[in-house]
């Protein structure tokens, strides 16, 4: 058997939620464990430049923002551990068990903060070029792509971020977008046209992935078809950032916890009057962040509903132990 971690609260997870949460319960003197999981810091080590996080800090990336957090962290002595967990033992009651790659854990109360994952298109082409000219991050990736065409595919806040960054990066960013309106933020958008105007991202809207194209080396071009007029356009590049939503990581829990159909855990948020807004169904189990959150999935609320789960999880372990 493996060597056994106790402790009156775990929190899985390494992101925004999981490190505020382990802020908040540390400073309550819970001695929480943090259990990274496979991706230190979450998704937002991924972004390039953050200008929402309140208190203008300038020029901070994702990274570094986070490893601020883990560092705070730190400095409340919570527990970090580089692990994954891999099955439940017991969510039945508490105290409740799981176990990881390398411990046991034992636990009187968990938050779970376990992020979400990059979502893809389903195209047979697009998972045979994986890490061969099709990633999820441009930020991680960009810099192969110096001064060569690449496209982005998506909408969204973290699309348009990814397009402005490989702006800067790439001779020509095709951004394509099965809608003509996108989501991301109106001061993202402003920011797009400027470089659209300088022709740096051209725009092809509306406008689906039919196919990825390539050889043995990898990525030479993508095949693109319009919902609007049928038109079909090959466009020759090396590189595709697919940047078109995310899926919760909740599929270790799915037989345990109730989810919503896309995959969310469902918490008592959805309960006029409860107090523990961040509980699940199960008693002393909570869960923050994107694995939760599937409206506004910003890093801010992810370190908020974090804040609230830690406070929920000691009303819980105050009022049972």
């Amino acid at each position: 058997m493996k060597n056994l971690k106790k402790t009156k609260l775990l929190i899985l997870g390494s992101g925004p939620a999981g490190y505020t949460a382990a802020i908040y319960a540390a400073r309550a003197n819970l001695h929480p464990i943090i259990v990274t999981g496979n991706h230190i810091g979450g998704q937002l080590t991924k972004t390039f430049n953050i200008e929402n996080w309140p208190g203008n800090f300038p020029n901070i990336t994702g990274k570094k923002l986070m490893d601020q957090l883990y560092n705070h962290a730190l400095y409340f002595n919570t527990s970090i551990i580089n692990d994954t967990i891999i099955k439940i033992i017991n969510f039945d009651k508490s105290p409740f068990i799981v176990e990881g790659n390398l411990f046991r854990y034992i636990c009187n109360s968990i938050i779970i903060a376990t992020g979400s994952y990059p979502k893809f298109l389903g195209l047979d082409s697009e998972k045979k070029f994986i890490g061969k000219g099709v990633s999820s991050c441009a930020v991680c990736d960009g810099f192969f792509y110096r001064d060569k065409v690449v496209a982005i595919i998506g909408g969204g806040n973290s699309a348009i971020e990814e397009a402005l960054y490989l702006g800067e990066i790439a001779s020509k960013v095709h951004l394509i977008h099965r809608k003509n309106n996108f989501t991301a933020e109106k001061i993202l958008l402003k920011k797009l046209k400027i470089l659209i105007k300088n022709n740096k991202i051209v725009l092809h809207t509306p406008y689906i992935v039919k196919e990825i194209l390539g050889n043995n080396i990898g990525v030479t071009g993508i095949k693109i078809y319009s919902l609007s007029n049928k038109n079909v356009k090959i466009l020759p590049l090396y590189g595709i950032f697919i940047l078109i939503g995310t899926i919760p990581n909740s599929v270790l829990f799915k037989e345990i916890l109730k989810l919503d159909k896309n995959g969310y855990i469902i918490t008592n948020r959805d309960k006029l009057n409860n107090s523990c807004f961040t509980e699940t169904n199960i008693p002393g189990i909570f869960a923050a962040g994107d694995v939760m959150d599937n409206t506004y999935r910003q890093a801010i609320t992810s370190s908020a509903t974090g804040c609230m789960a830690a406070l929920d999880a000691q009303k819980f372990l105050n009022k049972n132990y």
